[in-house]
């Protein structure tokens, strides 16, 4: 499955289709829909929740990179080709769109809308291919290393962090805005973590 993003074709793809969910949210935003057809989370938030969410997200990011360091788990990492930083950013929109907009419980009080960002970031953490792996040669192939649990538990980490981005006091209009800024800040940033470490190969 990881090995599917270095592909150039299906790199190029996955971006195409997350540009086009953006500009569909992005035509809802600027169009002020609220209506059940609308996009989730389509307005503008204030520059504070855009900082806050992003600054939270570097944080995560940077703990992550030091406690890989301390546990000896930055040399295990796994490479990828620079294609990969398409797909990474086109899952700053697609799954913004989906986990934290249209899977989100809103509207039936905080306890069922932090519960379901609980069961959401669980799901959403293990379908990150840490604690598994897929290929045409060996099919569904389980890693329960220590360094996958600890890779799952930080996406679980990001995941609450970005549910709380969106649906924070500050975030006045429980915007995507932030979720989008945040998600695209920690993909480029672990990107450039591992380009710095060795881990991004610079080939087509």
């Amino acid at each position: 499955m990881a090995c599917m993003q270095d592909n150039p074709a299906f790199s190029i793809l996955i971006f195409l289709a997350g540009a086009w969910l953006f500009k569909m949210w992005l035509g809802d935003a600027r169009a002020g829909r609220s209506d059940s057809r609308a996009m989730p989370g389509a307005s503008f938030s204030g520059k504070f929740s855009v900082f806050l969410a992003v600054a939270g997200a570097v944080l995560i990011l940077a703990a992550e990179t030091v406690l890989e360091k301390i546990f000896g788990f930055d040399a295990s990492q796994s490479s990828v080709k620079f294609w990969a930083l398409l797909v990474w950013i086109s899952a700053a929109a697609t799954e913004e769109i989906i986990f934290r907009g249209y899977i989100a419980i809103k509207n039936r009080g905080k306890v069922l809308l932090w519960a379901g960002a609980f069961a959401a970031s669980v799901l959403f953490a293990a379908m990150h291919p840490f604690l598994w792996d897929y290929s045409a040669e060996s099919g569904f192939v389980l890693n329960l290393s220590p360094k996958a649990f600890f890779s799952t538990g930080f996406i679980f980490l990001n995941s609450m962090w970005l549910y709380f981005a969106r649906f924070n006091p500050s975030n006045k209009t429980a915007s995507l805005m932030p979720c989008f800024a945040a998600h695209a800040a920690y993909n480029i940033g672990v990107f450039a973590v591992k380009a710095a470490q060795g881990f991004v190969l610079w080939e087509f």
